[in-house]
Protein backbone atom coordinates (compact mmCIF):
# COMPACT_ATOMS: atom_id res chain seq x y z
CA UNK A 1 0.00 0.00 0.00
CA UNK A 2 1.29 3.52 -1.09
CA UNK A 3 1.21 6.54 0.99
CA UNK A 4 1.23 10.22 -0.01
CA UNK A 5 3.24 12.53 1.32
CA UNK A 6 3.76 16.25 0.43
CA UNK A 7 6.74 18.68 -0.29
CA UNK A 8 7.20 22.41 -0.97
CA UNK A 9 10.02 23.12 -2.92
CA UNK A 10 10.52 25.81 -3.75
CA UNK A 11 6.60 26.79 -3.03
CA UNK A 12 5.28 24.54 -4.83
CA UNK A 13 2.81 21.68 -3.56
CA UNK A 14 4.28 18.27 -4.45
CA UNK A 15 2.78 15.39 -4.39
CA UNK A 16 5.03 12.10 -3.92
CA UNK A 17 3.59 8.83 -3.98
CA UNK A 18 4.88 4.85 -4.35
CA UNK A 19 8.36 3.33 -4.87
CA UNK A 20 10.44 3.05 -8.27
CA UNK A 21 11.36 4.51 -11.13
CA UNK A 22 10.10 8.08 -11.09
CA UNK A 23 7.34 10.18 -12.79
CA UNK A 24 7.34 13.63 -13.04
CA UNK A 25 3.93 15.00 -13.61
CA UNK A 26 3.25 18.05 -15.59
CA UNK A 27 -0.37 19.40 -15.12
CA UNK A 28 -2.42 21.16 -17.33
CA UNK A 29 -3.45 24.78 -17.26
CA UNK A 30 -6.49 25.41 -14.78
CA UNK A 31 -6.40 22.37 -13.23
CA UNK A 32 -3.86 20.06 -10.97
CA UNK A 33 -2.61 16.81 -10.59
CA UNK A 34 -5.57 15.05 -9.21
CA UNK A 35 -7.32 16.46 -11.97
CA UNK A 36 -5.17 15.19 -14.78
CA UNK A 37 -3.87 11.93 -13.58
CA UNK A 38 -6.09 11.06 -10.49
CA UNK A 39 -7.50 7.91 -11.94
CA UNK A 40 -4.13 6.58 -12.73
CA UNK A 41 -1.87 7.98 -9.69
CA UNK A 42 -2.48 4.46 -7.93
CA UNK A 43 -1.93 2.43 -10.60
CA UNK A 44 1.37 4.20 -11.68
CA UNK A 45 2.56 4.41 -7.81
CA UNK A 46 2.50 0.36 -7.44
CA UNK A 47 5.97 0.52 -9.48
CA UNK A 48 6.87 4.22 -9.64
CA UNK A 49 8.09 7.04 -7.43
CA UNK A 50 5.16 9.55 -8.84
CA UNK A 51 6.23 12.91 -8.08
CA UNK A 52 3.54 15.94 -8.73
CA UNK A 53 4.13 19.24 -8.35
CA UNK A 54 1.21 21.94 -8.75
CA UNK A 55 2.16 25.14 -10.33
CA UNK A 56 1.78 28.39 -8.65
CA UNK A 57 -1.87 28.98 -7.56
CA UNK A 58 -3.30 25.13 -8.21
CA UNK A 59 -3.28 22.69 -5.45
CA UNK A 60 -1.79 23.97 -2.15
CA UNK A 61 1.26 26.24 -4.20
CA UNK A 62 0.70 29.80 -3.75
CA UNK A 63 -0.41 31.93 -6.84
CA UNK A 64 2.10 33.60 -8.64
CA UNK A 65 2.95 37.59 -8.05
CA UNK A 66 4.34 37.97 -11.72
CA UNK A 67 3.63 36.10 -14.99
CA UNK A 68 4.23 32.47 -15.28
CA UNK A 69 7.47 31.38 -17.33
CA UNK A 70 7.72 28.26 -19.15
CA UNK A 71 11.65 28.28 -18.32
CA UNK A 72 11.03 29.00 -14.55
CA UNK A 73 8.38 26.44 -14.43
CA UNK A 74 10.23 23.67 -15.66
CA UNK A 75 13.26 24.20 -13.58
CA UNK A 76 10.89 24.68 -10.82
CA UNK A 77 9.31 21.08 -11.82
CA UNK A 78 12.61 19.33 -12.15
CA UNK A 79 13.88 21.31 -8.60
CA UNK A 80 10.67 19.27 -6.72
CA UNK A 81 11.74 15.73 -8.61
CA UNK A 82 15.16 16.49 -7.10
CA UNK A 83 14.29 17.38 -3.96
CA UNK A 84 11.79 14.57 -3.75
CA UNK A 85 15.21 12.31 -4.13
CA UNK A 86 14.71 11.54 -7.63
CA UNK A 87 17.79 12.40 -9.96
CA UNK A 88 16.10 11.29 -13.27
CA UNK A 89 12.78 10.94 -14.08
CA UNK A 90 10.04 9.88 -17.38
CA UNK A 91 8.13 13.29 -17.58
CA UNK A 92 4.10 12.92 -18.28
CA UNK A 93 3.05 15.96 -19.36
CA UNK A 94 -0.72 17.07 -19.97
CA UNK A 95 -1.98 19.88 -22.16
CA UNK A 96 0.07 22.75 -21.26
CA UNK A 97 2.27 20.08 -18.90
CA UNK A 98 3.46 18.97 -22.78
CA UNK A 99 4.97 22.17 -23.64
CA UNK A 100 6.62 22.36 -19.55
CA UNK A 101 7.86 18.77 -20.33
CA UNK A 102 9.44 19.70 -23.76
CA UNK A 103 11.08 22.26 -22.12
CA UNK A 104 12.19 19.80 -19.08
CA UNK A 105 13.64 17.80 -22.02
CA UNK A 106 15.71 20.80 -23.58
CA UNK A 107 17.09 22.29 -20.10
CA UNK A 108 17.85 19.26 -18.15
CA UNK A 109 18.60 16.30 -20.77
CA UNK A 110 21.07 14.43 -18.31
CA UNK A 111 17.72 13.94 -15.92
CA UNK A 112 15.00 13.17 -18.46
CA UNK A 113 14.66 9.06 -19.03
CA UNK A 114 11.30 9.52 -21.49
CA UNK A 115 8.88 12.38 -22.60
CA UNK A 116 4.83 10.82 -22.49
CA UNK A 117 2.70 13.97 -24.18
CA UNK A 118 -0.99 14.24 -24.09
CA UNK A 119 -2.90 16.20 -25.76
CA UNK A 120 -0.08 18.57 -25.89
CA UNK A 121 0.80 21.53 -28.30
CA UNK A 122 4.11 23.38 -29.13
CA UNK A 123 2.43 26.58 -29.68
CA UNK A 124 -1.30 27.15 -29.38
CA UNK A 125 -3.19 26.82 -32.04
CA UNK A 126 -5.83 29.14 -33.07
CA UNK A 127 -8.87 27.49 -30.96
CA UNK A 128 -6.58 27.12 -27.83
CA UNK A 129 -5.91 30.51 -28.44
CA UNK A 130 -9.12 31.76 -28.61
CA UNK A 131 -10.13 29.76 -26.06
CA UNK A 132 -7.25 31.44 -23.44
CA UNK A 133 -8.49 35.27 -24.73
CA UNK A 134 -12.21 34.12 -24.11
CA UNK A 135 -11.21 32.93 -20.55
CA UNK A 136 -9.14 35.87 -19.22
CA UNK A 137 -11.98 38.18 -21.27
CA UNK A 138 -14.58 36.64 -19.08
CA UNK A 139 -13.00 36.69 -15.60
CA UNK A 140 -12.05 40.41 -16.27
CA UNK A 141 -15.22 40.68 -16.67
CA UNK A 142 -16.78 38.58 -13.48
CA UNK A 143 -18.14 36.01 -15.49
CA UNK A 144 -16.68 33.45 -13.73
CA UNK A 145 -19.49 30.98 -14.13
CA UNK A 146 -18.92 31.32 -17.97
CA UNK A 147 -15.57 30.84 -17.68
CA UNK A 148 -16.37 27.31 -16.07
CA UNK A 149 -19.03 26.46 -18.94
CA UNK A 150 -16.34 27.58 -21.80
CA UNK A 151 -13.73 25.43 -19.59
CA UNK A 152 -15.94 22.04 -19.43
CA UNK A 153 -17.85 22.32 -22.94
CA UNK A 154 -13.98 22.76 -24.41
CA UNK A 155 -13.06 19.88 -22.60
CA UNK A 156 -15.66 17.42 -23.44
CA UNK A 157 -16.01 15.44 -26.68
CA UNK A 158 -18.52 16.05 -29.23
CA UNK A 159 -20.40 12.81 -28.93
CA UNK A 160 -20.72 13.52 -25.12
CA UNK A 161 -21.66 16.82 -25.76
CA UNK A 162 -24.39 15.84 -28.37
CA UNK A 163 -26.22 14.04 -25.93
CA UNK A 164 -26.94 16.50 -22.91
CA UNK A 165 -29.06 19.23 -23.00
CA UNK A 166 -28.29 22.63 -21.93
CA UNK A 167 -29.62 22.58 -18.77
CA UNK A 168 -27.67 19.19 -18.00
CA UNK A 169 -24.56 21.21 -17.76
CA UNK A 170 -25.95 23.13 -15.39
CA UNK A 171 -24.42 20.90 -12.05
CA UNK A 172 -21.13 20.06 -13.77
CA UNK A 173 -20.65 24.09 -14.52
CA UNK A 174 -21.27 24.56 -10.97
CA UNK A 175 -18.49 21.58 -10.31
CA UNK A 176 -16.10 22.85 -12.99
CA UNK A 177 -16.63 26.95 -11.14
CA UNK A 178 -15.60 25.47 -7.48
CA UNK A 179 -12.47 23.53 -8.64
CA UNK A 180 -11.29 26.10 -10.81
CA UNK A 181 -7.69 26.76 -8.87
CA UNK A 182 -6.91 30.86 -8.27
CA UNK A 183 -4.07 30.46 -10.56
CA UNK A 184 -6.52 29.65 -13.26
CA UNK A 185 -5.66 32.97 -15.49
CA UNK A 186 -2.05 33.02 -15.04
CA UNK A 187 -2.20 29.34 -16.38
CA UNK A 188 -3.85 30.54 -19.32
CA UNK A 189 -1.73 33.68 -19.93
CA UNK A 190 1.14 31.22 -20.36
CA UNK A 191 -0.90 29.22 -22.58
CA UNK A 192 -0.83 32.03 -24.45
CA UNK A 193 2.50 32.79 -24.46
CA UNK A 194 4.43 29.24 -24.85
CA UNK A 195 6.26 28.42 -28.05
CA UNK A 196 8.56 25.04 -28.07
CA UNK A 197 8.63 24.41 -31.44
CA UNK A 198 12.62 25.10 -31.32
CA UNK A 199 12.69 22.63 -29.04
CA UNK A 200 11.70 19.70 -30.49
CA UNK A 201 14.26 18.96 -32.81
CA UNK A 202 16.99 19.13 -29.59
CA UNK A 203 14.90 16.75 -27.41
CA UNK A 204 16.77 13.71 -27.71
CA UNK A 205 14.77 11.47 -25.08
CA UNK A 206 12.43 8.71 -26.21
CA UNK A 207 9.13 10.24 -26.17
CA UNK A 208 5.53 8.75 -26.68
CA UNK A 209 2.95 11.02 -27.62
CA UNK A 210 -1.12 10.87 -27.68
CA UNK A 211 -3.48 12.48 -29.53
CA UNK A 212 -7.61 12.68 -28.49
CA UNK A 213 -8.85 12.92 -31.32
CA UNK A 214 -12.31 14.32 -30.20
CA UNK A 215 -10.00 17.05 -28.43
CA UNK A 216 -12.38 20.50 -28.66
CA UNK A 217 -9.42 22.39 -26.78
CA UNK A 218 -6.64 21.89 -27.87
CA UNK A 219 -6.45 20.22 -31.86
CA UNK A 220 -5.27 16.89 -32.58
CA UNK A 221 -3.26 18.43 -35.24
CA UNK A 222 -1.03 19.51 -32.49
CA UNK A 223 -0.01 16.55 -30.97
CA UNK A 224 1.23 15.47 -34.53
CA UNK A 225 3.12 18.52 -35.13
CA UNK A 226 4.68 17.20 -31.43
CA UNK A 227 5.51 13.63 -32.76
CA UNK A 228 6.49 15.28 -36.29
CA UNK A 229 9.14 17.94 -34.57
CA UNK A 230 10.81 15.71 -32.06
CA UNK A 231 12.99 13.16 -33.67
CA UNK A 232 12.11 9.28 -32.63
CA UNK A 233 8.82 9.97 -31.27
CA UNK A 234 5.76 7.34 -31.26
CA UNK A 235 2.44 8.66 -31.88
CA UNK A 236 -0.75 6.96 -30.98
CA UNK A 237 -4.07 8.56 -31.26
CA UNK A 238 -7.23 7.79 -28.46
CA UNK A 239 -9.85 7.65 -30.83
CA UNK A 240 -13.00 10.10 -30.46
CA UNK A 241 -10.94 10.85 -26.92
CA UNK A 242 -11.95 14.29 -24.99
CA UNK A 243 -9.55 16.78 -23.96
CA UNK A 244 -10.00 15.26 -20.56
CA UNK A 245 -9.55 11.28 -21.05
CA UNK A 246 -12.86 9.41 -19.26
CA UNK A 247 -12.22 6.38 -17.57
CA UNK A 248 -12.43 4.18 -20.37
CA UNK A 249 -9.76 6.15 -22.82
CA UNK A 250 -8.21 6.79 -19.33
CA UNK A 251 -7.39 3.01 -18.89
CA UNK A 252 -6.30 2.74 -22.75
CA UNK A 253 -4.04 5.86 -22.31
CA UNK A 254 -2.36 3.83 -19.42
CA UNK A 255 -1.95 0.74 -21.20
CA UNK A 256 -0.21 2.39 -23.82
CA UNK A 257 2.01 4.10 -21.20
CA UNK A 258 2.82 1.38 -19.22
CA UNK A 259 3.73 -0.22 -22.39
CA UNK A 260 6.07 2.42 -23.69
CA UNK A 261 7.92 2.75 -20.06
CA UNK A 262 8.14 -1.14 -20.04
CA UNK A 263 10.64 -0.90 -23.28
CA UNK A 264 13.08 1.55 -21.72
CA UNK A 265 16.17 1.33 -20.58
CA UNK A 266 17.02 0.33 -16.91
CA UNK A 267 19.44 3.08 -16.23
CA UNK A 268 20.01 6.47 -17.18
CA UNK A 269 23.08 8.93 -16.86
CA UNK A 270 22.55 11.30 -15.23
CA UNK A 271 23.90 15.19 -16.30
CA UNK A 272 24.88 17.85 -14.69
CA UNK A 273 21.83 20.04 -14.32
Amino acid sequence: MTTDHALTFPHLDVLVRGRGPALLLAHGAGGGIEGNFGLVLDDLARDHTVVGPHYPGAGGSPAAVEPLELDDLADRLVAAAVAAGQDSFAVLGESLGSAVAVRIATRHPGRVRALVLTAGFPVADPVLALAARLIKSLAANGQWEDVARLALISCMSPSDLADLEPADLDEPVAQTLTAMPPGMLDHFDLVSRVDVRADLAKVSAPTLVMAPTGDRLVLPESSYRLAGGIPGARLIELPGAAHLLNPADRATWLHHVRNFLAGLPATHPVASA
